[in-house]
Order: C-alpha cells, then sequence, then structure tokens
C-alpha cells in the first residue's frame, strides 16, 4: 500500500462513485466534486466535498476525472471555478473518462504549459469492473508520470496498460468500445435467430459459452437480453457517443468502419424509441422491433 495522498475525484457517476470509493477505502485522502447529489457510499466516508473542480485542484496533488463526455471534461477543466484554476507546478491530471483523442491531446498541452502532467487512462469493465476494482485501464501519456500514479490505478484496476503518447489510451477505450458494440450486435442477433426458430435462449447461450462463440459479451450481456434487465450498467447514450468518436476518426483518416456505422444505428434506432438511458443490451430491442419478436418476454 503507498502512503496516504491528498487526492482529487471528480465525477461521482455510476463509475465514478465504486472507484473513488476504493481510493478511500486504501487510506486516501479524498476532495470531491460531482455536479449531481453525493452518493451515500461516498457521503458516509472520509471524503470531503469540494464546491468546485478549482478546489479538488488546489487541495490535491493528483485529480482523477470520471465524466461523461469530451465537453464535460472540457468544462471541468478549463471552465469557471474548473481544474486549471487550481493547479500548481507538478500535479496530475488523471482523465478516466472516454473521450476524444484529438481533444485529449489539446488538454494535455494546456495542462502541461501549467507546469503539470496529464494522463488519460479510460476504462473498460463496466460498473460491475468498477466495483470489483477489476477494470481494465488504457493509458497515454508519459512513462513517469503512469509510474507516479501505477499504485492508485491499481487499487481501481487489474490490467494496466501504457499505451503510447497522450491520446493514446483515448483512441485503445475507441477501439475497445468498436469490439464490444459489435458482439453486442452479434449476440442480440444469435438469441433472436434462436428465440424465433423455437429454441429456449437461455439453453442455446449455455451451450455457446462451451464452444468456440464463448464471450464475455455472450455471458453478461447474453443474460441481460434474456432476463431483459436493461438498467443502466453501461448506457446505450454513452457507448453511442463512443461510437460516434470511431466514426469522426474514421472519416478524418479516410478508412470505412461500416460494421461500426451499422451498430451506431442500431444503438440510435433505441434512442428514437426512448432508451437513450437503458443499458447497451438493450440493443437487442432495435433488432427486435425490425423481427416483431422478442429474445424473451418482459418479467423473464
Amino acid at each position: 500500500m503507498t502512503a496516504p495522498l491528498n487526492l482529487g475525484f471528480i465525477g461521482l457517476g455510476i463509475m465514478g462513485a465504486p472507484m473513488a470509493g476504493h481510493l478511500i477505502a486504501a487510506g486516501h485522502q479524498l476532495t470531491v466534486h460531482t455536479r449531481s447529489t453525493v452518493r451515500p457510499e461516498i457521503a458516509g466516508t472520509s471524503a470531503t466535498v469540494a464546491p468546485t473542480p478549482a478546489a479538488v485542484a488546489r487541495a490535491a496533488d493528483i485529480i482523477f476525472l470520471m465524466l461523461p463526455d469530451t465537453p464535460d471534461v472540457e468544462l471541468v477543466l478549463f471552465g469557471p471555478a474548473g481544474v486549471a484554476e487550481g493547479l500548481t507546478p507538478g500535479k496530475v491530471v488523471v482523465d478516466m473518462s472516454s473521450i476524444s483523442p484529438i481533444e485529449t491531446q489539446a488538454f494535455a498541452r494546456r495542462i502541461a504549459a501549467l507546469g503539470c502532467e496529464f494522463l488519460d487512462a479510460p476504462v473498460s469493465g463496466g460498473e460491475v469492473g468498477a466495483k470489483a476494482a477489476s477494470l481494465t485501464i488504457m493509458v497515454g501519456g508519459s512513462a513517469s508520470a503512469l509510474e507516479r500514479v501505477r499504485p492508485l490505478l491499481a487499487l481501481m484496476g487489474k490490467t494496466i496498460t501504457h499505451i503510447g503518447d497522450s491520446g493514446a489510451g483515448q483512441t485503445c477505450k475507441v477501439a475497445n468500445q468498436i469490439i464490444v458494440a459489435l458482439n453486442i450486435a452479434a449476440v442480440g442477433e444469435a438469441l433472436l435467430f434462436a428465440s424465433r426458430a423455437g429454441a429456449d435462449p437461455e439453453k442455446v447461450r449455455g451451450a455457446l459459452m462451451g464452444g468456440f462463440a464463448a464471450s464475455r459479451v455472450l455471458e453478461v450481456i447474453g443474460e441481460r437480453m434474456i432476463k431483459r434487465t436493461f438498467n443502466p450498467g453501461f448506457r446505450i447514450r454513452l457507448h453511442r457517443k463512443d461510437l460516434g468518436l470511431a466514426l469522426a476518426g474514421a472519416r478524418a483518416m479516410d478508412i470505412a468502419l461500416p460494421q461500426t456505422a451499422s451498430v451506431a444505428q442500431l444503438m440510435g434506432a433505441v434512442a428514437a424509441n426512448g432508451g437513450s438511458e437503458l443499458d447497451h443490451s438493450s440493443l437487442v430491442r432495435a433488432l427486435e422491433l425490425m423481427a416483431n419478436h422478442q429474445v424473451a418476454p418482459d418479467g423473464s
């Protein structure tokens, strides 16, 4: 265990709250800020709630961010009473959000101009991984800054990989989101096919878990599709945002991502039918609408 440190954490949502909780449980002093009500699991700890991101930055030597989108990160960093106002040379900002790789590079340059380090360290593993401290963490930025914060990241995740310079972590996360999204669509189509053909989708899923088609997505997301548990672990809105980053990057590089574009349209169909805040497993609902058939009845 590292010696207790003064840390900051901004963004205490579904992912951020358990991540911050692991840092507190390890004995570190946290100053936190969130735009919503502080969750009970944080409110009942030693954490200090700050009124602004700037106040967090003044109190902490290392500041973590876990926010929904690129504009949110920019506002928290550089908006009125933002993190930048509270920084002094030598501090480290670690953005664990999933945002634009290009904008991340610009943010890193602005933080460096203040004499501080900036790491992009997006995560994979969802709410389950955040609670279990088993996240996969993909890091962009300097190796020296990573080594400084690695013991803290290890409190939140099991796999920590230095991908490269600033923005490389975000690029890796976008690649991750492409793979996950396409797998969700594949599982949805497979279970829909099986169910419409008259097979028990749960038995089909169990059989497939023993073969080459086995995957974490089939295990977790497939179960959600069958049990109709679409309460958010990772929202359609946020995964759709990530695919938007992928497609914007593809346009900039003049490459085609046809399967990514197709899945983005399916997520758009779910959103258009009121499902933006549902879990990304609800992508299957778009397929079900087209087939006029559900993988399983509601309340399964």
